[in-house]
């Protein structure tokens, strides 16, 4: 491909990525977008040096150098919007934990480095031991969890983070998400459990919910045996890992969820959703969220139309969970989104955290993020690194609540 074909296909990716195309156009113009939009900085330097390198050989007119240097404006454009995410995060934390809820954390940690931005695949931290492929369950490899633990033990329990991978509900696995967070939270005395479960159309809704039941029950009788506190376990996930990590989190001790382990306790202390879907119903109104239910959700996920199967729907949207329960049943949440998003419109988690804002009794932090789109935190990027900070600062504030109560 020429220099001035990849730099025409460069400027429409950075176009789309800076003005994403939503609609039925959501899912290609995510894709589109995913990379341009997180790896900005990275993409900047190979596009001047693409550029710099053409018009050393001779090989670029004017018109081609102009395309060059539009796309290295797009990106920066990109690349300037994440740098202030640490800023925008740490506003959000205090105005739901307290202006002083950092005094026993101390100050935030540096931002990326140019050798982490580098190696925006890179996430494992060399002081993290991962023991692969637990049992959990007896659903073969669906059934399977890894364990992310710091090297060097710890005298006391350590706190437990339980990854939920996304994937639409339908793919995915436990190596594909949380990576960034996980390694980071590791080394600092958490265990970090991913999870496998058993995906759609094979096994419809609510094999799903299930299986992260399953899990969650699994940790809380075992986990002490790997060196984690079983009496505080935190829940996350990503997308449809949102979705399942922010429902059981509402659902704890469900019997319509805990087939066969009804006596279970799968309560969790808090969730951090990331850009989650909080709305299977369409009770929210949005377009978007009926579009999804209905030419997604119910031919793949449910394996049954909306109509007639209404209560089916409701009952696994977090949003509508949240007028089920006692105030004092929701725990703390951290919801984080981008405001970009294409695959899951942001207007879900405004209604999500306006809604739980309104009934609960705990703390609830939202951090929308301004021109992100769906999935910002799977590469190593400017954002993504900052976002991980803010959400580990979080988590450490939970830690030490539960000490001083």
């Amino acid at each position: 491909m020429g220099f001035r074909r990849r730099q025409l296909v460069n400027l429409l990716l950075a176009a789309n990525a800076n003005r994403p195309l939503g609609g039925r156009l959501g899912v290609a113009s995510f894709f589109a977008s995913w990379a341009p939009t997180e790896l900005a900085p990275q993409l900047i330097g190979l596009t001047t040096l693409d550029t710099a390198q053409s018009v050393v050989r001779r090989k670029a007119k004017p018109i081609d150098v102009l395309l060059g240097l539009t796309n290295i404006a797009l990106l920066s454009r990109l690349a300037m919007g994440s740098r202030h995410t640490a800023d925008l995060a740490e506003r959000s934390l205090v105005e739901a934990l307290g202006a002083d809820y950092g005094a026993a954390l101390g100050p935030a940690e540096p931002r990326a480095t140019w050798r982490q931005l580098a190696r925006p695949f890179h996430m494992k931290a060399a002081e993290v031991e991962v023991l692969k492929n637990v049992q959990y369950a007896g659903t073969g490899l669906r059934g399977r969890l890894d364990i992310l633990r710091p090297r060097h033990r710890q005298s006391a329990p350590m706190p437990v983070l339980v990854q939920v991978h996304g994937g639409a509900w339908i793919v995915g696995s436990k190596e594909e998400q949380g990576q960034l967070l996980m390694n980071k939270m590791a080394p600092q005395g958490w265990i970090c459990v991913a999870i496998n479960y058993r995906l759609a159309p094979k096994h419809p809704w609510p094999t799903q919910i299930v299986d992260v039941k399953r899990a969650l029950a699994w940790v809380r009788e075992n986990i002490a045996d790997y060196g984690g506190d079983p009496g505080h376990i935190v829940i996350t996930g990503g997308s449809a890992g949102g979705h399942l990590a922010s429902l059981a989190a509402l659902s704890a001790n469900d019997p319509a969820y805990q087939p066969g382990f009804e006596a279970a306790d799968t309560h969790v202390d808090a969730c951090v959703p990331f850009y989650g879907v909080f709305d299977m119903a369409g009770d929210s109104g949005d377009r978007s969220v009926t579009m999804m239910r209905d030419e997604f959700l119910a031919p793949r996920v449910f394996g049954k139309k909306f109509r007639g199967h209404e209560d089916e729907f409701r009952s696994a949207s977090p949003l509508n969970r949240l007028d089920t329960l006692d105030p004092g049943a929701i725990p703390d949440f951290y919801v984080l989104h981008g405001s970009a998003d294409t695959m899951v419109s942001v207007s879900q988690a405004r209604a999500f955290v306006k809604r739980m804002r309104e009934v609960s009794t705990r703390s609830v932090t939202y951090t929308e993020l301004p021109g992100a789109q769906h999935a910002f935190e799977i590469f190593g990027s400017v954002r993504s690194y900052q976002i991980v900070s803010a959400v580990a600062r979080w988590l450490e504030w939970q830690r030490a609540q539960r000490v001083v109560a």
